[in-house]
């Protein structure tokens, strides 16, 4: 047998499976995540009609999730660069409003971030940036809305086509921040 053959197929191997491996496929992906988010919210707040100010305390967390969508461009060996947009629902979270102790707080939103990260083969690190545009309904209080920054960081391991995503996100929201954590997964077309 010549021993040729087996060292060419064994560096074809290594040369395919490392593109197919790192995870750097550029182009649009779609990915769903879900996971814990925690709302901290605390002080005071106008009531609708502007009469009186009433106490707000809220540290609670619920299951979340979120469905997204995005672009890598692809420009750079080894490194993603991509924008990202998604929906987030945060759930329903509960905590005390003057002397109600059992009031409601529903947040959800849209976002829209940059990512910027690095392939280390099949395992890659991102972090994120930018904004999102969040409604929340809060229980004897009443509607609030805004837009607001976001950011965070995350890992990935990648296989073809398919991405498993874990990650931190923190919303700071006008009175409150959230924080996000979830696993999900992510595919490439």
């Amino acid at each position: 047998m010549n021993p040729i053959k087996p060292l060419v197929l064994a560096v074809s191997l290594i040369a395919v499976s490392g593109p197919t491996f790192a995870g750097s496929d550029s182009g649009l992906y779609l990915g769903a995540s879900a996971g814990q988010a925690n709302l901290d919210f605390d002080g005071e707040r106008a009531d609708l009609d502007e009469v009186q100010d009433v106490e707000i305390d809220f540290d609670d967390d619920d299951t979340a999730y979120k469905i997204f969508v995005g672009y890598n461009l692809g420009l750079i060996p080894l490194v993603d660069l991509a924008v990202e947009g998604a929906y987030v629902d945060f759930g329903n979270f509960n905590g005390r409003v003057d002397t109600n102790d059992n009031s409601d707080f529903e947040v959800d939103g849209w976002t829209g971030a940059a990512l910027a990260g690095v392939n280390l083969g099949p395992v890659g690190v991102f972090a994120k940036a930018g904004f999102i545009s969040w409604d929340g309904e809060l229980e004897n209080i009443g509607d609030d809305d805004g837009t607001d920054p976001l950011y965070g960081v995350g890992a990935k391991f990648s296989l073809f086509s398919l991405q498993i995503r874990a990650e931190y996100e923190r919303y700071d929201l006008d009175d409150f921040d959230i924080d996000y954590y979830s696993v999900g997964a992510a595919i490439t077309f």
